[in-house]
């Protein structure tokens, strides 16, 4: 028991004079949404992308792309990051989960291959999308916004 009692001291003692690291903190996003089909009075109901179109001058080797959640939608979580190739292959999916059907859509992008990992995006992507339930986005006709460093 005298052992016990000893070696407790001892680690308290040795936590009382122990350098502290600061320890940085950690982003955890849990969503803040709004039910939006409460407060519209509208259903929810899902939807599937397709993103389809030839190269544009920023697609380059390829270009990742992740789907940001704003009104009317939000994103399913395994389904918001999609990949398009230069001759416009999509690998992913894209499903949201919507009030009614957008208009357009925006996309945190970068350009980067198929097996590259999750990094920083360069900024936004604004795309208009076409059709209803399955519907389909041209990324030729989509708009670079802008750059993350540029937004205050």
């Amino acid at each position: 028991m005298k052992k016990l009692i000893s070696l407790f001291f001892i680690f308290m003692i040795t936590c009382a004079f122990a350098d502290t690291v600061p320890v940085a903190p950690r982003v955890s996003i849990f969503s803040t949404t709004v039910d939006w089909a409460a407060v519209t009075g509208k259903s929810w109901k899902q939807f599937s992308g397709t993103i389809i179109g030839k190269n544009k001058s920023f697609v380059k080797k390829g270009l990742v792309l992740y789907y940001l959640d704003a009104f009317p939608c939000y994103g399913e979580a395994d389904s918001v990051r999609v990949w398009v190739s230069p001759n416009g292959k999509m690998t992913g999916h894209l499903r949201l989960v919507c009030v009614y059907k957008p208009e357009t859509i925006s996309f945190a992008w970068r350009n980067a291959d198929e097996q590259a990992l999750d990094s920083v995006t360069t900024g936004i992507l604004t795309c208009p999308v076409d059709g209803d339930r399955n519907f389909t986005i041209d990324i030729s006709q989509c708009e670079i916004g802008k750059d993350w460093k540029e937004i205050k």
